[in-house]
């Protein structure tokens, strides 16, 4: 698949989440086998550019090319200006968020809101497109509702408007993350138009990546959620679409090295303080399939220096190898 003049291989791309997909969790995806890692959605009124989760959104030194950044906003003029702002500061894609369906952005008409006004949505891609000399890439769910599935209306209009390729979240706004996603709509648009198109919802095995593309005919997958302490499904994905076999899974020790990398990203990246309370998320994620998952994080989301968080991911891993009981150190 291509976006303008940048290969996207393999065809396995991270999906934009707000609160998860920052610069380390995307050079891990990187690492380990995501084609693109798209950023969190960054705001387009220029009054919070400069405020430090702003410029930590923004900040994109050191990551592998082609780097996509996500923005989100309501005016043509002022999306059009973030556009060119963000293009001036290292991105080579610039991703315009019709899909989010938290309440917060929708009660502003951003977001998947913007789905109810097809002709608000003409005038902002025709901007954005205009504004710059980076391919312009838009990500929507299939409609605002069961009755409203304009998805291949809104496709046609960001084809016309020189949008270089679509992802397509496989459910309607007020469906949020509820229920199952449907690839019926996604199939439709892939076969009315000419741009590369993402297949996006509930993707979150090999198995599931390669009978979607089957299913809808699209260009590429993108994960999200199944991304979320299981960052290694981009090479599994990866590597069942190009052999058609099964890679084995990680080996703990594997996990292990994976998750302190992930710890010491965060903590380098963030500052002590501040990495200490993201990673605790990452944390539980990591441990949720686990059994001792919620004793893991009862102990763990009391650490409050990385020194310890990291002496108690280490202690945890080290029982999980050995056999032995989970028994952790007490945190103060």
């Amino acid at each position: 698949m291509r976006i303008g003049l940048h290969s996207i291989q393999p065809r396995v791309v991270l999906a934009p989440m707000a609160g998860v997909t920052d610069k380390p969790f995307r050079l891990l995806c990187k690492r380990l086998g995501a084609g693109l890692a798209v950023s969190e959605m960054t705001i387009s009124d220029p009054r919070f550019w400069n405020t430090r989760k702003s410029l930590q959104r923004m900040d994109h030194a050191g990551e592998p090319e082609p780097v996509s950044v996500q923005i989100a906003g309501t005016d043509p003029r002022q999306l059009a200006e973030a556009a060119r702002y963000n293009a001036g500061h290292g991105a080579q894609i610039i991703d315009l968020n019709m899909g989010c369906p938290a309440k917060k952005v929708c009660n502003v008409w951003a977001g998947s809101a913007l789905m109810r006004d097809e002709a608000l949505i003409g005038r902002i891609l025709e901007a954005v497109v205009a504004a710059v000399d980076v391919p312009v890439t838009l990500k929507i769910r299939t409609g605002w509702d069961a009755g409203n599935r304009n998805a291949p209306a809104i496709a046609r209009i960001a084809e016309s408007a020189g949008i270089q390729a679509l992802a397509v979240h496989g459910r309607t706004r007020d469906q949020h993350y509820t229920g199952q996603a449907e690839y019926a709509t996604i199939a439709r648009i892939k076969s009315e138009r000419g741009i590369p198109v993402i297949a996006n919802g509930d993707i979150d095995s090999p198995q599931r990546a390669a009978q979607v593309l089957r299913e809808t005919g699209a260009d590429a997958v993108m994960v999200g959620r199944a991304a979320q302490g299981r960052p290694w499904i981009f090479r599994e994905i990866a590597h069942f679409l190009a052999t058609g076999e099964e890679l084995p899974p990680p080996s703990l020790d594997e996990v292990r090295g994976i998750l302190l990398d992930h710890l010491h990203a965060l903590h380098a990246f963030y500052g002590e303080e501040q990495g200490v309370r993201i990673a605790r998320k990452h944390l539980g994620w990591y441990a949720k399939d686990r059994p001792e998952n919620a004793a893991f994080r009862a102990v763990v989301n009391r650490a409050q220096t990385a020194g310890e968080q990291v002496v108690l991911t280490e202690a945890y891993f080290d029982a999980l190898r050995d056999g032995a009981s989970v028994s952790l150190p007490a945190v103060a």
